[in-house]
């Protein structure tokens, strides 16, 4: 099929021979199914402002929360006097640790981080203690009246010297060591480059900070309502933190103001939950937006050691590497992420021979954990980084280098594990390579926002150079190392309409609207509706890597082709033949010759049918002592071209356009798929130029959105998808494979290499600074 993305370029995607393409809707029909573009049902709503996110939601008796959180990033508690804040007028509760852990407390400690800090504070804002008022600023005010006792210690917020420094929590400094070994690994090359790259601190930054509502059960639980993206997770931590049974503790998913990583932060749902058991009435607590840079996990900081081996034709022999993950005070996803940047630390590469070590340990800085493409996108600048290395060691052009060693299906990772799913990585590498170069400015006057720094850039234009660099890059889907990935989906019909329940939270990512593509395409039902989440429904799994439109979407459609054989059964054994020999397309059913024809809507009338299915992957396996096993279950790769414009006097950089071609098995969606994409992209722009938590000796400072820059419209590239592959992963559900993840991997590592190929200079750290991209004398 082809297809035109919104700037005008062709997007071009390849099927397979019997591919199964859709029969062609009549002219002017509205989108319906798989294949088409169909709008998400809630746009309109949120366009015009009138979608119900939790910061609206009120209820009668209405109490509100504020946390206080911890000044310092270490320090032991030596006292917490409540008596002032407990006293002051308006005041409901106030709750510390002693109201959850011991003889006293509501429940016990979670293992690895507690709901409130007791002894000890790990990282600045740790919570410590919580209250509940009759107005927010009688709350934040009581808070404030809280007297902590602090003695401070020396934060240790070097993650190479955590190895060597007192324990920071009892389970020790080091979370997880994987020490991967592949091949010979004495092996050598003729020529061998070194690299050591630092990746900065990225937020994922929602649009809408964290936000919830608890409400008092009559049995003594807890009813929240909030922006989760993993409520059943949540649920199971809070009822064991709290000491309740799972029976005791319902969640309402309400509208997700955008999640780009982890908005599991307990240390926000714990305390609105204990004040509402405490109080007997509904309480409700939204977050500052310093308080949700504080509260919730960022990305990786890692420090990372390479040796790319080659032979002088530029054939990789051995890759050798050292991952340092700063995980931040709590263990949370950091072994998940470490598996993924250790398995993917040689790129889409053939690689016969690799040495491997990666560590994830504890600091005092804040903690990390889920955010888009963990652990693969710190590794993907790196490994990137070396590519241009090797290339300029050589003197081969990096483009050509890198198609002389990417990987194939039917290639090993350095996990051992054989890439069985498409991986058509020499494609996309060729597509990105023959695209068209934009255009560089004409002569003469060049507009201000042509120039790298944007509207009151200083720059002048014979300072500017213009930079082409490519990145390659790799994602898994779904959970790895033996993850049971599972959802289960009922879809039910009335009439003419069709509702599908399903734990999968819609974030952005589309599961809503696929839901309804799926059913309209099984059942030829136009009117299908996705009922609201909440944890009464059996579990979904947390989002993230695409694994909603694999394991949810597996599940709907399951179930959507069991009600299907309910509805066609009857009328197949009327006329004396299987069900199997009817088809249902555009709202008619028909029998293969003709003989049988009603619409779906006849056949319909008077039933209700429903049917609830689930959706299994098959298992994978832990990595064992030297890094190999089968640890994954699918894969989804990309090639990224930058063009950028780097003033080399100021060290500023504009990123003029990425071209971007992706693996993507299936489109589904086109354009929401396109949208996906074009996110991704700006993700990873931000990742490489401006986002960058900054904190000093475990401090967080300016948390905020002036102290954190987020690319604008003006930073935004044009973003042409010059190829899709649709090579369908006949493993997957629709063979379709991740979308969003991949492009964020890569789009820093292709700027990078863009800015490198402007200046010069190494560019060994992102984001990129100025400095890094000024071309000295």
């Amino acid at each position: 099929m082809t297809d035109r993305g919104t700037d005008g370029a062709t997007a071009i995607t390849v099927s397979p021979a019997g591919g199964g393409a859709r029969t062609a809707r009549p002219a002017g029909a509205p989108p319906h199914g798989l294949g088409d573009s169909l709008s998400p049902a809630e746009a309109e709503a949120k366009a015009r402002g009138t979608f119900p996110y939790t910061a609206d939601l009120w209820a009668e008796g209405l109490l509100w929360a504020a946390v206080l959180r911890s000044p310092h990033p270490h320090a032991a508690i030596k006292r917490i006097d409540t008596t002032d804040a407990a006293a002051m007028p308006g005041v409901r509760a106030v709750v510390t640790h002693e109201d959850v852990g011991g003889e006293a407390g509501l429940g016990r400690l979670v293992t690895d981080r507690p709901p409130f800090a007791s002894e000890v504070v790990r990282y600045h804002g740790e919570p410590v203690a919580a209250v509940a008022a009759d107005h927010p600023e009688t709350a934040r005010l009581a808070a404030a009246a809280i007297v902590v006792e602090y003695e401070e210690r020396e934060p240790v917020t070097d993650p190479e010297k955590s190895f060597e420094a007192p324990a920071l929590h009892p389970d020790g400094n080091v979370i997880r060591h994987i020490p991967l070994r592949h091949g010979d690994p004495a092996a050598t090359g003729e020529v061998v480059v070194e690299g050591l790259y630092r990746i900065g601190r990225q937020d994922p930054a929602p649009i809408g900070v964290e936000s919830g509502l608890a409400v008092p059960r009559p049995d003594g639980g807890v009813e929240i309502y909030t922006a989760t993206t993993d409520p059943h997770t949540d649920r199971d931590r809070i009822a064991a933190s709290l000491g309740l049974t799972t029976e005791q503790v319902k969640i309402y998913v309400t509208g997700v103001p955008g999640s780009l990583g982890d908005r599991e932060d307990l240390g926000f749902q714990l305390p609105l939950a204990l004040l509402a058991i405490r109080t007997g009435s509904p309480v409700k607590l939204s977050a500052t937006r310093e308080e949700s840079f504080l509260g919730h996990a960022h990305r990786h900081p890692t420090l990372l050691r390479y040796w790319h081996h080659a032979d002088r034709t530029g054939k990789i022999v051995k890759v050798e590497a050292q991952l340092l993950m700063d995980a931040g005070a709590y263990a949370d996803d950091s072994a998940e992420a470490l598996a993924a940047a250790v398995s993917f630390a040689a790129g889409p590469y053939v690689v016969p021979n690799a040495v491997i070590d990666g560590w994830a340990v504890r600091t005092n800085n804040p903690p990390a954990g889920y955010v888009r493409g963990e652990g693969a996108m710190q590794v993907c600048a790196a490994y990137e980084g070396q590519m241009d290395r090797l290339a300029a060691q050589l003197g081969i052009d990096p483009a050509e280098l890198r198609a002389r060693n990417v990987l194939g299906t039917g290639d090993a990772l350095p996990t051992g594990q054989t890439v069985t799913c498409p991986a058509p990585v020499a494609e996309l590498l060729a597509a990105v390579r023959e695209a068209p170069l934009p255009a560089l400015p004409k002569d003469g006057p060049v507009e201000d926002w042509l120039l790298p720094g944007g509207p009151e850039g200083a720059g002048e234009p014979g300072a500017v150079r213009r930079g082409v660099g490519y990145a390659l890059g790799m994602v898994h889907m779904l959970g790895a190392e033996g993850t049971d990935e599972v959802s289960t989906a009922t879809v039910k019909v009335e009439g003419t309409v069709a509702t599908v329940l399903c734990a999968a939270v819609e974030t952005g990512q589309g599961f809503a609207t696929l839901a309804r593509q799926i059913v309209q395409d099984v059942l030829g039902i136009e009117e299908v509706h996705v009922a609201p989440v909440d944890t009464d429904q059996p579990p979904a799994g947390p989002g993230g890597r695409g694994r909603h439109t694999w394991v949810s979407g597996g599940a709907v459609e399951r179930a959507a082709k069991m009600v299907r054989t309910q509805l066609l059964q009857p009328l197949a054994a009327n006329f004396g033949m299987s069900a199997e020999l009817l088809s249902i397309a555009d709202g008619k059913i028909t029998s293969y010759d003709g003989v049988l024809s009603t619409t779906v809507a006849e056949a319909l009338e008077g039933k209700e049918l429903w049917a609830t299915a689930q959706c299994r992957p098959h298992p994978t396996e832990p990595l064992d002592a030297s890094g190999q096993g089968d640890a994954f279950v699918g894969l989804a790769f990309a090639a990224l071209r930058a063009v950028v414009d780097v003033d080399a006097e100021l060290g500023s950089v504009r990123v003029v356009e990425v071209s971007v071609a992706q693996d993507v098995g299936r489109v589904l969606n086109p354009r929401q798929l396109r949208t996906r994409i074009e996110a991704g992209v700006l993700q990873g722009v931000g990742a490489a130029l401006t986002e960058h938590l900054r904190v000093v000796r475990g401090e967080v400072r300016r948390p905020d959105l002036a102290g954190y820059p987020l690319p604008t419209a003006l930073d935004a590239p044009d973003v042409r998808i010059v190829r899709l592959i649709e090579e369908r992963d006949v493993v997957a559900p629709f063979g379709a494979k991740a979308v969003s993840a991949v492009p964020v991997v890569v789009a820093p590592a292709a700027v990078a290499a863009a800015v490198r190929a402007a200046t010069g200079r190494p560019v060994n750290r992102l984001p990129i600074r100025p400095q890094s991209a000024v071309v000295g004398p």
